[in-house]
């Protein structure tokens, strides 16, 4: 099974920034452990949900060349906990590519509150014996599909993303 920590993209500007939410709901079977009585959504699983929304957009970046990992998370910051209600928006902004690391910023807001504030880093690996392929190209893009990156996708010059090169993505 695989865990998703966004729920959508509502801003996706190519090698640049994204913007994706998360609401928190009771339906989510983590929260009634975190802790009982009194569910909060764990920061660790906030830095899992930057950490998809950041990975996307680096993959995308890299036009799906590498496997991307959270290789570090350099700094990370709290300020409270998300409950049930609360609708994350992470906002991540990639400050730094090279041709094995990409480094990112990334924070989090629950409606006008800042929630979290961290430093991202990703290890961009080539696929081979040691490193083995985590995500198809088609689960990739079917996980941004669903994401709604195709319907707010922009180039950094604001024009549409073209998907074109992908055949099952109209």
């Amino acid at each position: 099974m695989r865990w998703f920590w966004v729920d959508r993209y509502e801003e996706f500007v190519r090698c640049q920034r994204a913007v994706a939410t998360k609401a928190v709901t009771l339906a989510e079977e983590h929260l009634h452990d975190h802790f009982p009585g009194a569910p909060v959504m764990p920061n660790s699983l906030v830095i899992e949900g930057l950490a998809q929304a950041a990975g996307l957009l680096v993959i995308d970046a890299i036009d799906y060349a590498r496997q991307v990992v959270l290789a570090k998370v350099a700094k990370a910051e709290f300020h409270f906990d998300p409950v049930p209600g609360d609708v994350l928006r992470y906002e991540v902004e990639i400050v730094q590519m090279g041709d094995a690391v990409a480094m990112v910023k990334a924070s989090s807001r629950v409606g006008d509150r800042p929630h979290g504030e961290a430093e991202l880093v990703f290890g961009l690996l080539v696929e081979g014996e040691v490193v083995p392929k985590l995500m198809s190209k088609a689960e990739l893009m079917e996980w941004l599909d669903s994401l709604r990156v195709f319907e707010v996708g922009v180039e950094p010059d604001g024009s549409p993303i073209i998907y074109d090169r992908l055949p099952h993505v109209t």
